[in-house]
Parts: C-alpha cells; structure tokens; sequence
C-alpha cells in the first residue's frame, strides 16, 4: 500500500516501537502516570479507585535521564575545537550555528543527547529564501544571509529514499515533519502541521486541512543550489542506513521496571504501617468504639490485638531495589568500558590505543564524522572547497566494568543527580571505598576539614574555613 506524505515508512515505524518508553521516562514522574497501564499494569480484579490511588503515589527514579545527561555531556566535557581548515566565515557562523544564539558547541550537545536517548535524530543545513532580493553573493553577504543548521528530532524524521553510486550512500528523498507558527487574531497564534519533502536540488512543503488532508503548498515550496540533500543524520547506534538504536535500550526497560517495583514496595509499605485490629473470640455483631475514655467489653476467653506485617516481604522488595538500582548503573557504565578493537587491515593503524576503544568513544568518533559533514555542507551553499574537520574530547574510557561503575557514580553525584552519600554508599558497594566508612560520619568530618586546598578565594580565611570579616574603614 502507497504511503501518503505524512506517512511513517517501515523502517521509521520499527524504530518508533522504542521511542514511547525513552518520551515516558525521559518526561519524568509525570509522564508515566499519565501513561498509566502503559507503564504500571492493573492487576487482576483490583478496582479502577485502588489503581488511581497507587498510581498517583508512584514516583520515578530518573536513571536513565541522568545516564543520558552524564553520558551524552562527556564528549562535551571540554570545549568543541575547530580545526584549523575551517574556513573563517564558517568559523564564524559556528559561533551562532542555529541563528538563535546557540554555538556549535552547545547545539551538538543537544544532538548528541538526542541521539543517545532515541538512536536516531540529524541535522539540516538549511539557507534562507532571499528570492529576487539577491543575485549575486555579494548581495546575500549584503542582506547577512548565510547557512545555518536545523535541528531535526527522532519523531520528524518520516521516511527517506537513497541510492548508492560509486560506492557512497546518499539521500534521494527525505520526508521530515514540521509545525508552522500562523497568527490567529490581534494576539494569539494556532499551529499548523506540515511535511517538508527534500529532493537534490528542490524541496516541496504540504500542510494539513481541518481534514487532516495534506495539500501541497506552491508559495511555500521551491528550488535550492545543491544537487544534494543537506541533511545529516546522527546515531546513537547505527544499524543501518539512517536507522538507529539508543545504546541505553537495556537501561530503559531497567528503569520501567524498577518504577513497577517501586509501586509495588510503596504498596506494600503503606499496608505493613497500617495495623489492623482483630477480635478474636468475640460475638458477630460485637461493636467497638476507639479513644482514649472507651472501655471494650469482651466475652470470656476472647482476645483483641493489632495483627502487623512481620516486614519480611518489605526487606526482600528493599533489596530487590538495591539490586536494581546497581544493574542500572552497571548498564550505563558499560559505555564507557574499553573493549578490543574490530580487526584493522594492514593500512589501518595497528596502535592497540588507538584498536581499543569504549563504545562512548565509538559513538563519539562517529559523531565527530558527522559534525564534519555538517561543516562541509555549509561550505557547499557558499561555493567554498571545503569545510574542515573538529575534534571533541574523547579521553573518557574505563579499563573495567567496575572503575568504569564507579566513575559513572562519580559523575552523577558532581552533576547533582545523586547526593553524597548516596555516591559514597555506591562506591563502597564495588569495593571502592572501605565497607567500614559510615558516610553521614565521613560527610561531618568532611564539612569540619573545610574546603580543599586551592578551592577558596581571597574571602575565605584559610584557617577556619569561614568568610574573612570585612578589614576597618580608615578615619
């Protein structure tokens, strides 16, 4: 069956299968309540009003939106370089890439932690329509205009078609999802949805009716000066051609999973704090009245107690937790183990730093090419040979599972994702710190130590660790 412009292709709608638990977990607490049986199933027979109630307690423990953060933030840990082959203008242009104040630096942020999250996302180097106002390049350097880039997100992106020539892959068709801004009266604004088709060379723009019918719109529509499509894509990891995974899918189902666990514990917490006062022996129909002045009468050889949980099943579903939390820490960690390089032909490098690499690291050098091809783009719309290379940091690996754990906690707490003790209690936990520290004990001696040597400022006394008191104004 033919798809209609607004249509997911198969490969697009495989991809999209992932995506609702990443949106679900990555909109935090708020986002899996209101996904209800999605994410928390109903057991058998329990009511719609228990259910209710249970769901409205249930809180998210964030893992993998801080693994994203932490994970996608390494590569950006020191500033983006531009290598000296970048042309100046676009050196320039880098400065504010998306022409809304973001520099390259921060834009590829934002990508690399869309890429990491849905495994698929890109970027489009796009040229603004001057018309008839400019002939020349002189004239566009006259009216400022010049390329800037476009972030496309994973849900856009609707289906593609390519072909492969001389050995080189590359878009012929490209179907991306828009939202057009139109006024609606003196003060508000309504928003129309729309495709933008991409072809080398043109590009056609449809928007929606009140029917949901997409119309082609001829104002709206035109030609470019490429003979290529400028759209790059970025993956977390790549499967194929313009296809993509999140490299932390495990994660997510991980953390689904402890947000059913954490219900359940609640669940069972709430039960075992509440008692239940039981009579036993005592006639059907007896009534009790409760408060301090009442008095109970009970037939002879009855009996009334509080019956309370034991709180072994509170202790089994505590460390059902623990286990949990520790496995999603140990997933996300694993991007930063070093592992052995694929096998490298005789013309490739046989430097065993170079062969052994992370899969962060990996990720990154990939990202890096795609960067590159951005530059190179924006080169293409102004004619200039070339658009140079960047570098981002990538010295970030682990040699074990168990340091590359450990570094994980370590960022997550300096980030502030994590309290101190928490990252303390961690790292005991991988054999990182004695199993004898009593953190609450190690926090209080660090606080009376004071800061470190070569973190206060002039205003700090360094004896006593408090402000310097103001010196007396001279008469």
């Amino acid at each position: 069956m033919a798809l209609k412009v607004q249509d997911q292709s198969e490969e697009v709608a495989a991809m999209a299968m992932n995506w609702p638990i990443v949106d679900g977990l990555l909109g935090g607490t708020a986002a899996m309540r209101a996904a209800r049986t999605a994410f928390l199933p109903q057991w058998p027979n329990e009511q719609r009003e228990s259910y209710d109630a249970r769901l409205g307690t249930a809180t998210l423990f964030p893992a993998l939106a801080r693994t994203i953060s932490v994970m996608s933030g390494k590569p950006f840990a020191k500033q983006l370089t531009l290598g000296d082959d970048v042309p100046e203008k676009i050196r320039t242009w880098c400065d504010d890439a998306d022409q809304q104040g973001n520099n390259l630096h921060a834009f590829s942020a934002d990508v690399m932690a869309e890429a990491m999250g849905y495994g698929l996302c890109g970027v489009l180097v796009d040229y603004p329509t001057v018309g008839g106002a400019a002939r020349t390049q002189a004239d566009e350097k006259k009216l400022g205009v010049r390329p800037y880039l476009v972030f496309i997100r994973h849900a856009q992106i609707l289906g593609w078609k390519y072909e492969r020539r001389g050995g080189v892959t590359r878009l012929t068709q490209l179907r991306l999802a828009e939202t057009a801004e139109v006024p609606d009266g003196p003060f508000g604004v309504a928003y129309r949805k729309r495709v933008r088709v991409l072809e080398p060379g043109k590009f056609d723009v449809y928007e929606a009716n009140d029917k949901d019918e997409y119309q082609l719109l001829p104002e709206e529509s035109g030609n470019t000066t490429l003979d290529v499509i400028p759209f790059v894509p970025f993956y977390g990891k790549k499967k194929a051609f313009m296809c993509g995974a999140s490299p932390l899918l495990d994660l997510a189902y991980l953390n689904v999973k402890h947000w059913q666990s954490q219900s359940d514990q609640d669940t069972i917490l709430h039960v075992a704090r509440v008692p239940i006062l039981a009579m036993i022996g005592a006639e059907d129909g007896s009534t009790l009245t409760v408060g301090a002045s009442s008095a109970v009468k009970l037939p002879m050889g009855a009996e009334m107690k509080f019956v309370e949980h034991t709180g072994a099943a509170i202790e089994a579903g505590a460390k059902s937790l623990e286990a949990l939390e520790d496995q999603m820490i140990t997933t996300g960690a694993e991007l930063l183990v070093i592992k052995p390089g694929e096998q490298k032909s005789a013309t490739q490098s046989n430097n065993e730093a170079e062969a052994n690499k992370s899969d962060l690291q990996r990720i990154t050098e990939a990202f890096e090419d795609s960067l590159d091809q951005v530059l190179q783009l924006m080169a293409k719309w102004v004619r200039e040979p070339q658009g140079g290379h960047v570098s981002l940091f990538k010295d970030f690996g682990a040699s074990t599972l168990t340091d590359a754990s450990a570094q994980l906690v370590l960022n997550l707490q300096q980030a502030g994702l994590i309290t101190k003790e928490t990252a303390i209690r961690e790292q005991q936990r991988r054999g990182m710190l004695a199993a004898d520290i009593d953190p609450e004990d190690e926090l209080d001696a660090v606080a009376e130590e004071g800061p470190p040597l070569g973190t206060m400022g002039d205003d700090i006394d360094p004896l006593t660790g408090q402000p310097k008191k103001p010196a007396p104004v001279a008469a």
